[in-house]
């Protein structure tokens, strides 16, 4: 019997449980041991979901973050929460969000957060010291794997693999993380006999950096583990996902391991080589299900593959989806009021689950066992295609018609400085925010007032402009330089303006988590993009004619969008993200025309996309920095472009975050711990910046001096008349509370340095 199994399921709930249950618990509404309980009744609803399946995973689910949990687990511990070792859940959170020692009363920083590999998932980064070590708290897992029991089904713990773990941890005191694989795989190997004891049979360890380029010491780290590994009692399934294996097929075939798994999806190319290189003995696990996106498998195209696999290896074939299904929604019978096309050609995580049964009963059965599940398939593959929505033949004539001398400025950026600096006149070390302001409980019950239709549409635009106002008289009355309206209206920063576009489609319950409590609902991209009426004009102008200084207008850009939707998969992303730049390009042009001087482009997302293998970056960076600047060079050169990014690993790319040409860019910095200020030391970045003074995610209020010495450092990197003062980050999931005295702190900062100077020069004056 061909084996089915998940590498895991989304963890928040139908309903968002997890998110609610998380963020009582900071409130203070609810104990530790209620959050726990609430996750404990969460994992047994997700595993009834998942009968029908022949291993069902134990180790998906975290209170907050997966690798911080498998930290804090192997007992590694970074040296500021070191001394809490007995108090693990407590040193969690505090590694999550920062605040203060409950003991000493000392500030806590966060640690740092970045994107799981090619993913919108934000995972916590791993510290390693010369001091760290070892000592296996697992207490937890094991319930876990013992209340899995309970299910009559058996159970396959899913743990971040040892060379993986080392390779998303940073070393904080220059010793090489690999330093540490003798000790960690001595504590993997107590963990793999623990849950031996525990009944488990087979154990499945995800390598991904399997699908990245590994030089020959990484290789070689991978040797090390698995040959050490494998005189284990339980069984290993090695997984890897996200991409193709590649060079890497030769070391993944052999490694010493029971089986093998991997993204069928993304690395469909693998397939036929690795049937010559796996040993006899060894499984093979497919990833034919994509775990990334929420299209309908196509049954028949992928069985034509897939057969002749099964008929070479029996029952050594397993099949998956090619990922953890962390990445999708629940459960598609949550959106009966989908478009009915549209929603017959969706699978959510449930579905999925489904589709993987029907896939193996053709296996086993035959055709002709799932016959009218094909024909139904096919069926609602070919309405897909014929639906008028899809296709715009404007819209793709208009695209043809686009010329290189649209994706350029007219001057280059000295000379635009200058015109900007004697429109805006700000002083040095200008202050701003990134966009957003708190999402109150008030903002959001009009939301839903008006859109259950308690309210209309003038009782919703009262509250907004109200909103707005608010956040327009504590801007000014905090002394920063250049406001924003504070994005009152929108309930997300990717959603708000997809819904204003044509081509997208929109669920009510399809959640997923980016990380904590903090959930997304992607919009459904789906077909040609079109921009059919202005969106941001209104709510901008009416805060501009509240206050004489600068309102930034605040648009996505089409790179985020197209990476933070469930994206087509019909047509290249290229293509696809040409047509969002044109739309927003539009919207740029609207708001120069309506007299915004300041427009921020915001791309969060830029290096989220960007493939795991550097071969094949250069041609990814080419087409995303091209659609960001055919999205901001319609303007004259008078008006001031800013993009924002954060959360990512930047370095590398700085070359092509400077091909984007903005004006100014301001750029998540704090919670990395000042990090990319040491490759601006390095990369001559050639526009203006603004270094992320505080980390946003915290609930830790700021003191002014770390701003100013933050900035102080970034000055030796940056000329100071090139740098701005802003957050990591939007401010949406915070607090009034917490808001006001951390921007109070980062204004009295760039006061200080203005102070320093002894000029309240113009910006750019010495540009």
């Amino acid at each position: 019997m061909t084996i089915i199994h998940i590498s895991g399921f989304p963890r928040i709930g139908r309903q968002r449980e997890l998110k609610f249950a998380l963020e009582a618990f900071w409130r203070g509404e609810i104990s530790l041991t209620a959050l726990e309980n609430r996750g404990h009744d969460l994992r047994d609803e997700h595993w009834r979901m998942q009968q029908g399946l022949d291993w069902l995973p134990v180790g998906d689910f975290a209170l907050y973050d997966g690798v911080l949990e498998h930290t804090r687990r192997l007992g590694a511990l970074p040296a500021r929460v070191r001394d809490l070792a007995d108090r693990p859940r407590e040193a969690e959170f505090l590694l999550a969000r920062g605040g203060q020692h409950p003991e000493t009363g000392a500030a806590i920083e966060a640690a740092e957060m970045t994107k799981w590999f090619d993913t919108n998932y934000h995972y916590l980064v791993p510290e390693l010291d010369r001091h760290t070590i070892f000592s296996l708290q697992i207490d937890d897992l094991l319930g876990q794997i013992r209340q899995a029991q309970t299910h009559q089904a058996q159970v396959k713990p899913v743990l971040i693999g040892p060379v993986t773990w080392l390779w998303l941890a940073k070393s904080v005191d220059g010793t090489h993380r690999l330093e540490h694989l003798p000790a960690l795989l001595a504590a993997y190997g107590q963990w793999l006999e623990a849950m031996a004891d525990a009944g488990v049979h087979w154990v499945q360890l995800d390598e991904p950096i399997l699908a990245t380029d590994l030089d020959d010491e990484w290789q070689h780290a991978l040797r090390v583990a698995y040959h050490q590994l494998r005189s284990s009692r339980c069984r290993i399934l090695l997984a890897t996902y996200f991409g193709h294996l590649g060079l890497n097929r030769y070391l993944a075939a052999t490694l010493p391991t029971a089986g093998l798994h991997i993204d069928a999806v993304r690395g469909r190319a693998d397939v036929e080589p690795l049937l010559g290189l796996l040993p006899a003995h060894k499984v093979l696990s497919l990833g034919v299900i994509d775990g990334r996106n929420v299209w309908r498998t196509p049954l028949a195209p992928t069985l034509d593959w897939l057969e002749p696999v099964h008929q070479r290896l029996g029952d050594r074939l397993w099949l998956a989806p090619s990922c953890s299904l962390l990445h999708v929604p629940v459960d598609l019978e949550l959106e009966p009021e989908l478009d009915a096309t549209l929603r017959h050609n969706l699978a959510f995580a449930r579905q999925k689950l489904a589709e993987l049964q029907t896939l193996r009963t053709a296996l086993v059965a035959g055709r002709h066992a799932i016959e009218p599940d094909l024909a139904d398939n096919a069926r609602h593959l070919r309405a897909r295609q014929s639906h008028p929505d899809v296709h715009d033949h404007n819209v793709r004539n208009r695209l043809r018609a686009v010329t290189p001398a649209w994706e350029h400025r007219a001057s280059a950026w000295p000379e635009r400085a200058a015109l900007q600096a004697r429109r805006l006149r700000l002083p040095s070390w200008p202050t701003t925010t990134i966009g957003s302001f708190p999402q109150t409980a008030d903002i959001r019950e009009s939301r839903r007032q008006f859109r259950a239709g308690e309210i209309d549409r003038d009782a919703y635009d009262a509250a907004m402009r109200q909103a707005i106002a608010h956040c327009i008289d504590v801007q000014e009355a905090l002394g920063l330089d250049v406001l924003v309206h504070g994005e009152a209206e929108r309930n997300d920063m990717v959603e708000y303006f997809a819904e204003h576009l044509e081509g997208f489609a929109f669920t009510r319950h399809g959640w997923v988590q980016s990380y904590g409590s903090r959930c997304v609902k992607p919009p459904i991209l789906y077909g040609d993009i079109r921009r059919p009426h202005a969106i941001t004009r209104r709510w901008v102008n009416y805060a501009q004619s509240l206050t004489a200084r600068p309102v930034k207008g605040m648009l996505t850009g089409p790179v985020t969008l197209l990476n933070w939707s469930f994206v087509r998969d019909d047509q290249p992303r290229r293509d696809t993200c040409r047509q969002l730049a044109l739309a927003i390009r539009d919207e740029v042009v609207d708001l120069e025309q309506a007299g915004v001087a300041i427009i921020q482009i915001d791309e969060a997302a830029l290096r989220e996309g960007l493939p795991l293998r550097r071969s094949e970056w250069d041609e990814h960076l080419d087409w995303a920095v091209s659609a960001f600047r055919l999205t901001a060079s319609g303007v004259s050169d008078a008006t001031q472009i800013h993009t924002h990014m954060c959360y990512s690993d930047f370095h590398d790319i700085l070359p092509a975050i400077a091909a984007m040409d903005a004006d100014v860019i301001t750029i998540e910095t704090a919670r990395s711990h000042r990090e990319l200020l040491r490759a601006f030391r390095d990369f001559a970045y050639p526009n203006a910046i603004g270094p992320g003074v505080y980390d946003i995610h915290s609930p830790r209020i700021p003191e002014a001096d770390d701003i100013v010495a933050l900035l102080r450092e970034a000055a030796r990197a940056i000329p100071a008349e090139r740098l701005w003062v802003n957050p990591d980050c939007g401010l949406k999931t915070r607090r009034w509370e917490e808001v006001e005295p951390a921007l109070r702190q980062m204004v009295s900062a760039a006061h200080t340095l203005r102070a320093e100077n002894k000029t309240e020069h113009d910006q750019y004056t010495t540009a």
